[in-house]
């Protein structure tokens, strides 16, 4: 019996499958596609857990199978995060017309990333105390149990972690370990990587221009391929959203969720105030926010759905260009430097949020100025290097947790929330990496507005 209605559930998860596809021949748009998986997926997982149970064989053997759709999907964004990360960080060097302009892209882009994130920092510290937020509002089941289990593994890889080891962590000692992702770190060591291949690439333009020129048409057919992959793999968006979400319903304990439904709108209600600081900034660059959202509504639309700052890059670079009327170097850089630097979501409210709620539990007052400016310095440095794919925010978490001497049980126990605070968490990262182009741009004097004003100048996704 079990069987026969596994197979029923399977067969109405690839009628569903086959609808996303049937919208995508009649052309409808991808935002909308992605949306309408969200959704039905929220429902299907909501069905299947109120008729069978979270932690019953048959969800279990259902949801084994539909992770061939969702964790498949996830699995290619991560394949691509670090040729992604590469191409684009060398294409932004063969893309600066004067060297003058390096330094401020790179200085704009990274203080934006930085002080945005400590501002985060700063703000998810103020929400926990705002909504009197307390660790003994946090209970403990089986998955959380599972969940605290597994972290005992990646807290001895952080475990007596110094700033200065944290920082020694970030340069690369083998290449091809770190272009596999084998270190926590690896993400900003291939940044690191990139960079210096473009410096290297940029001494060789002024020395040996032939060369360069070699290098620089190469660079750009690879680019090319990266992104032919990208738009590939982009195209099963809607498919891996729906498995996902379908998954996130159906296995996740309602109870848990309403226990902690105060975190979560918390949480919201801190990464909302994230992003009027980043309108505040946009408003002292002369930039309108209204305009500047309606306009980055997709990228920011697809960050919230797929919840990878990764699979972003391109449209994030692409809505930069087209959309904004932001210089090509600087587009490039702040998209790739804010998939591993400065994410304001998951490496600065996040973080923020779970050391406020557990430090009290050890005896420590949060509402002391050391604690505060302790939290934002680390909380900051330890921005660097998160990965942005799924799991990001647990080892920034945890970077965190174990510099300030704190319990990390409390990265497991809202695991049950974590996918809901993520979608929201993601699109705050994703906003900030945009933000710094405009700011770099603005920086060099090549932030073409009349592209940001143009009605007609936007990023259509219905090729995906």
């Amino acid at each position: 019996m079990d069987n026969f209605v596994i197979v029923a559930l399977l067969l109405v998860f690839s009628l569903i499958l086959f609808a996303l596809y049937r919208m995508s021949t009649k052309h409808i748009k991808f935002t909308t596609r992605v949306f309408t998986a969200l959704i039905v997926g929220l429902v299907f997982g909501i069905v299947i857990q109120l008729i069978f149970g979270a932690d019953s064989q048959t969800t279990t053997t259902f949801i084994d199978w539909t992770n061939i759709v969702g964790s498949g999907y996830v699995s290619f964004l991560r394949m691509l995060i670090m040729p992604l990360i590469f191409v684009s960080i060398v294409g932004a060097f063969t893309k600066i017309e004067q060297t003058k302009d390096l330094g401020k892209i790179s200085g704009s882009v990274l203080f934006t990333l930085l002080a945005t994130t400590a501002i985060a920092a700063f703000i998810g510290w103020a929400f926990v105390l705002i909504f009197n937020l307390d660790g003994a509002q946090f209970t403990e089941g089986a998955a959380e149990t599972a969940r605290i289990q597994s972290l005992a593994d990646r807290q001895t890889q952080v475990e007596g972690l110094t700033i200065p080891g944290q920082i020694l962590s970030f340069i690369p000692q083998n290449i091809f370990q770190d272009f596999a992702g084998l270190r926590d770190t690896s993400t900003i060591s291939v940044v690191i990587i990139s960079s210096l291949t473009g410096l290297a690439y940029m001494g060789i333009k002024r020395k040996e221009p032939e060369h360069a020129a070699a290098f620089k048409k190469g660079l750009n057919a690879l680019h090319a391929i990266v992104m032919r992959i990208v738009t590939l793999i982009l195209r099963l968006t809607p498919y891996g959203i729906l498995a996902l979400t379908t998954r996130m319903m159906a296995t996740s304990s309602f109870q848990a969720i309403v226990n902690l439904g105060v975190f979560v709108l918390a949480s919201y209600a801190a990464l909302f105030v994230v992003l009027l600081v980043h309108s505040a900034i946009l408003i002292s660059q002369k930039v309108s926010p209204m305009t500047y959202f309606k306009k980055a509504f997709p990228v920011l639309s697809f960050a919230f759905t797929a919840r990878s700052s990764a699979g972003a890059l391109p449209l994030n670079i692409k809505t930069q260009t087209e959309a904004l009327g932001v210089d090509d170097a600087s587009a490039n850089f702040s998209a790739s430097f804010g998939v591993s630097i400065g994410q304001n979501g998951c490496a600065g409210v996040y973080p923020a949020m779970l050391a406020t709620i557990v430090a009290p539990t050890v005896g420590i007052d949060v509402t002391s100025i050391g604690f505060l400016l302790s939290l934002i310095l680390i909380v900051t440095i330890g921005s660097f290097g998160v990965a942005g794919v799924g799991g990001g925010a647990t080892f920034a978490a945890l970077i965190v947790l174990s510099t300030l001497n704190l319990p990390i049980a409390i990265v497991g126990l809202v695991i049950s929330v974590e996918p809901i605070i993520d979608m929201m968490r993601t699109m705050v990262n994703v906003n900030d990496s945009i933000l710094a182009g405009v700011v770099s741009s603005n920086a060099i004097g090549q932030f073409n507005k009349n592209v940001l004003l143009d009605p007609e100048a936007t990023v259509e996704r219905e090729t995906m």
